[in-house]
């Protein structure tokens, strides 16, 4: 048999957070006076998908930055290993020295034009995600400030009050 919780007459440790996986039911136990805890509660979730939304976009992207440098090094491979067959030509050393240097020269502009390709895809993955985020955030703003029901005073009222009390210091 469960025991029962004792009573600490701390209302944070006495607190029944016993299933607070449904938010909305753990919400209406604190209850704002004006404050809409449904709507905050929708704004939450579609937070919540934007974020996974955002998350998909980037893994996505970072798989296609994986798959391509996997072609790349393929690429590279079957580039070396053509060149290691023809340096072992039998040649003049002058003419293996230059071959050495226009194959150094080319492997060089294709690292570097294969670093470019490669953080030009991992840069666009990132931008797309954080542009998701960003106009989910400005939604969210909006959407937070409309959960807040707003009562408007009347604009004569505060003006009249302190035009009738300085009228009716003036009067004594």
């Amino acid at each position: 048999m469960a025991k029962a919780k004792a009573k600490t007459g701390n209302p944070f440790l006495d607190a029944d957070l016993g299933d607070v996986t449904d938010f909305g039911r753990f919400a209406e136990q604190f209850k704002v006076p004006g404050l809409d805890s449904k709507a905050l509660i929708e704004t939450q979730r579609r937070n919540l998908e934007a974020v996974t939304k955002a998350n998909q976009v980037a893994f996505e992207g970072m798989q296609a930055v994986a798959q391509r440098h996997m072609e790349m090094l393929r690429q590279t491979f079957d580039e070396s290993s053509k060149a290691v067959r023809e340096l072992s030509k039998p040649s003049k050393p002058e003419d293996v020295w230059v071959k050495q240097t226009e194959l150094l020269k080319e492997a060089y502009e294709l690292g570097l034009a294969n670093l470019r390709e490669l953080t030009d895809l991992g840069t666009k993955a990132n931008t797309e995600a954080a542009d998701l985020l960003t106009h989910r955030f400005a939604e969210s703003l909006d959407e937070f400030k409309g959960a807040f029901k707003t009562k408007s005073a009347p604009a004569s009222a505060p003006a009249s009050a302190p035009a009738s009390t300085a009228t009716s210091k003036a009067a004594d």
